[in-house]
C-alpha cells in the first residue's frame, strides 16, 4: 500500500479507481496523452480520491525525476503503441522502456497487462533481460466468466536490477495458471513457446466448449516438474450416439503398453472405441514411459480438473464423468532396459501385459514411440516336477512381476505371420527345397529369423542387420543367438546385397525384407527408400534362385509413392502378389523372378497343404495350426 504507483496510458480505464477503493494502494499517478481522457478522469476522481492524480503526459517522454516509482503499471499501453514491427514503433516502444527504467527505481517493478503476442513478449523480454532485470511471465487465472476474452491475458513482472559490468545470466520465468510456483526457462525462446502452448490451449478450450463435434484432435499435458509429456488426451467426438443425460463425456485410461494398439493408436481405432464406449465425447488418455503413475485413483485426482476443460458443450451441472479402463485398470509396463544406438536413436525394451494376462516384450525407437519395432511373447513359468499347485489366497496381492523366458513358437507381429505364409509360394517337387537358404535384412528383435530358424529344420538363415546396437538387444533380451544354421552380418544391406550380386551366383530360396527407414520426412516408413529402387531390386533378383521368393514389408502411407513402388517392383519380378494386414498399414509383398505365369489358387493351396503336412511332421514342438491358417488365408487372398 505504501508504494508510489505510475500508470502509463490510463485511459478511460477503472483499475486504478478500483485499487484505491479496495485500498490496494492510494498514492497512484495516473498519465494519458489525451486531455480529455485526463480531464474526464480528474473530474470522476475528485474530492473522492485525495492521493490519486491524473495528468496529460506522453509515456515516451516524461516529466518526473529518476528513480520516483516503485511500480510502473500498464494495462494494454504495449500492446496498443506495439502494433507492428516497424522500425519507427519499434524506436517508440525503445523510448518508452528507457523512460520506464528511469523513473522506477532499483527493486521496482513494471507490470505490463498483456495479451502477448509473440512480437510484444519478445520485445519486452529482450530489452529488459539485457538490462539485466528478472523476468517473470503470468498467466491470469480464468475467471470462468463465458463473456471473457479467449485467448489468455498475461502480466509481465520486470523486476529491476542494477545492470552488472559483463554478461550476466538471464532470470526468466513462466508462472502458468494452475501453477502456484512460477517455472524456470532457459531461453527467451522457450519463454516464448510456452506462453504459445497457453494461448493455442485456450484457443482449443473455447472450440471445445463451443461445438458438440470436433474433428479428432490429440494434446500432451506436460509434467510441472520435469517439462516432459506425463499424459496424451485424444479427444473424439460421436456425433451418432444418440444423447441422454448419463453420455455425454467419459474419461478413458488407455493401459500402459497399448497405446500402440490399433484401437488405441489410431483415429480410426479411438473412432471405434469412442462410438462403442457410447458417449458422446470420449477423452482417450495415453500414459507415457518416462512417468510414475499411482493406479486409477491417483490419475482421476490428477486428470479431473484438468479434463474438465475439455467437456462437450450442455454437459448437465454437477454431473459425475466416469473415467473407464480395460479391466479397471491402468496396466503394467516395466521398462527392462534403454540405452541410445549411433544409428537408431534412443530405444527402450519394456515388458507390458496384454488383453489376454500374457506379457509382451517389446523394442520401441523412441523416435516413433507409438510404433513397436519388435514383440516377443513371454512364457509364464512352469511347476517344478511334482509341485502342486497352490489355491489361490485372495487376501494376498497377486505379483504383477513379467516373466522372462521368451517364447520361440510365437509370432506376435500379423505381418511375420504373413512373410512365413509366403513360403508357401516356393517352386519344388517336395514340401520344402532341402536345404532352405533364407537371407532376412533387419534383425530387430530377431523374432522372424529365430522362428524360421526354429521350425524350419532344413533352413540356413542369414540375417543382415546395420546396428550393432540391435544384435545386442535381440540376443540379450529377445533370446536369439547365432548357431551352425543362423549367421548374422552386422553391415548395410545395401553393400550386403551387391556385394552378393556382383559374384552373380543366385543362392537364396527366399528374400525377406522388414527393415525400417531412420528419415521420418518420408511417407514410407519401411524400407527406406533406397531398398525399392530398380538398379538395387535387380541385383536382389540376381542373388534370389529363379524358383525363389522375395518377401518385402511395405509400410507406405503415401498413395502416390506406394503405387510408384509397385510400379518399379512390377518392372523387375514379373510376378507380384500383395497381401494386406487388417487394421495396419503393413502391405505384405511376394515377388518372384518366374517367367510363367500366376499359379492357380488349387496348385498354391495344394503347396500350403504340402506344407502343412511338413510341418506336423514328428520331432516339430510347434502347434503350426496359426500360421496355417494364416498361408491359407494368403492363398485364398492370392
Amino acid at each position: 500500500p505504501p508504494a508510489q504507483v505510475l500508470v502509463v496510458g490510463c485511459g478511460n480505464s477503472e483499475l486504478s479507481e478500483q485499487m484505491y477503493d479496495a485500498g490496494l494502494c492510494e498514492d497512484i499517478v495516473n498519465i494519458d496523452v489525451s486531455e480529455a481522457v485526463v480531464r474526464q478522469m480528474q473530474e470522476r476522481s475528485a474530492n473522492r480520491r485525495p492521493r490519486m492524480s491524473y495528468l496529460q503526459m506522453d509515456a515516451l517522454q516524461m516529466d518526473f525525476p529518476d528513480a520516483i516509482f516503485q511500480v510502473v503499471l500498464d494495462k494494454g499501453t504495449l500492446d496498443a503503441i506495439l502494433a507492428d514491427e516497424e522500425a519507427a514503433t519499434l524506436a517508440k516502444v525503445d523510448r518508452m522502456f528507457a523512460e520506464i527504467s528511469r523513473v522506477l527505481q532499483v527493486g521496482g517493478r513494471y507490470l505490463c497487462i498483456s495479451l502477448a503476442q509473440a512480437h510484444v513478449l519478445k520485445k519486452a523480454v529482450e530489452f529488459f533481460s539485457q538490462e539485466g532485470w528478472v523476468v517473470r511471465v503470468h498467466q491470469v487465472p480464468s475467471s470462468g466468466d463465458k463473456q471473457q476474452f479467449v485467448l489468455p491475458i498475461f502480466v509481465y513482472v520486470l523486476t529491476k536490477f542494477k545492470k552488472v559490468p559483463g554478461s550476466a545470466p538471464q532470470i526468466l520465468e513462466i508462472c502458468p495458471e494452475d501453477q502456484d510456483k512460477p517455472t524456470r526457462v532457459e531461453s527467451t525462446e522457450r519463454l516464448l513457446e510456452t506462453v504459445r502452448d497457453r494461448q493455442h490451449y485456450a484457443l482449443l478450450r473455447s472450440q471445445l466448449s463451443k461445438a458438440s463435434s470436433v474433428e479428432q484432435l490429440s494434446l500432451d499435458l506436460c509434467s510441472s516438474e520435469s517439462g516432459s509429456p506425463r499424459y496424451t488426451l485424444h479427444v473424439v467426438d460421436s456425433p451418432s450416439v444418440k444423447l441422454s443425460r448419463d453420455n455425454h463425456f467419459a474419461i478413458f485410461i488407455i493401459p500402459q503398453g497399448r497405446e500402440t494398439e490399433w484401437l488405441f493408436g489410431t483415429e480410426e481405432g479411438r473412432r471405434q472405441l469412442a462410438a462403442s464406449a457410447g458417449f458422446r465425447r470420449l477423452v482417450a488418455v495415453a500414459l507415457h514411459r518416462e512417468q510414475h503413475y499411482e493406479g486409477m485413483a491417483g490419475i482421476q485426482a490428477e486428470l479431473s480438473g484438468k479434463v474438465m476443460e475439455l467437456a462437450p458443450p450442455g454437459l448437465p451441472a454437477g454431473q459425475q464423468v466416469p473415467f473407464l479402463s480395460v479391466g479397471g485398470d491402468i496396466g503394467v509396463r516395466m521398462v527392462q532396459h534403454c540405452n541410445t544406438s549411433p544409428l537408431s536413436g534412443e530405444y527402450v525394451v519394456e515388458d507390458v501385459k496384454g488383453d489376454d494376462k500374457c506379457y509382451f516384450r517389446r523394442l520401441i525407437f523412441l523416435s516413433n514411440r507409438n510404433v513397436v519395432q519388435s514383440e516377443a511373447r513371454l512364457l509364464a513359468p512352469a511347476p517344478l516336477p511334482g509341485q502342486k499347485k497352490r489355491r489361490k489366497d485372495k487376501r494376498k496381492p497377486v505379483p504383477t512381476e513379467p516373466p522372462s523366458a521368451i517364447d520361440k513358437s510365437y509370432l506376435c507381429c500379423e505381418h511375420h505371420k504373413a512373410m512365413v505364409a509366403g513360403l508357401c509360394l516356393l517352386e519344388s517337387a517336395d514340401p520344402l527345397p532341402a536345404p532352405l537358404s533364407v537371407l532376412v535384412v533387419g534383425l530387430g528383435g530377431g523374432s522372424l529369423p529365430l522362428f524360421l530358424h526354429d521350425y524350419f529344420s532344413r533352413a540356413h538363415v542369414v540375417v543382415v542387420e546395420i546396428d550393432p546396437s540391435m544384435l545386442e538387444v535381440a540376443t540379450r533380451w529377445f533370446g536369439f543367438s547365432q548357431g551352425g544354421r543362423m549367421q548374422v552380418h552386422v553391415c548395410d544391406g545395401l553393400d550386403y546385397v551387391a556385394k552378393l550380386a556382383a559374384e552373380a551366383s543366385a543362392r537364396y530360396d527366399a528374400i525377406m525384407f522388414d527393415v525400417d527407414s531412420k528419415d521420418l520426412t518420408v511417407g514410407m516408413s519401411c524400407p527406406p527408400p533406397a531398398f525399392v529402387e530398380k538398379p538395387f531390386l535387380q541385383k536382389v533378383k540376381t542373388i534370389l534362385k529363379p524358383e525363389g521368393v522375395f518377401v518385402l514389408n511395405l509400410v507406405c502411407r503415401d498413395a502416390q509413392l506406394k503405387e510408384s513402388v509397385l510400379a518399379t517392383l512390377r518392372e523387375v519380378f514379373p510376378l507380384l502378389y500383395a497381401r494386406r494386414i487388417d487394421g495396419e498399414v503393413n502391405e505384405i509383398l511376394f515377388c518372384q523372378p518366374g517367367p510363367q505365369g500366376p499359379r492357380q489358387p488349387t496348385e498354391l493351396l495344394a503347396r500350403a497343404r504340402a506344407l502343412e503336412g511338413a510341418l506336423r511332421q514328428p520331432g516339430h514342438r510347434w502347434d503350426s495350426s496359426y500360421v496355417l491358417a494364416d498361408m491359407l488365408q494368403a492363398v485364398k487372398i492370392l
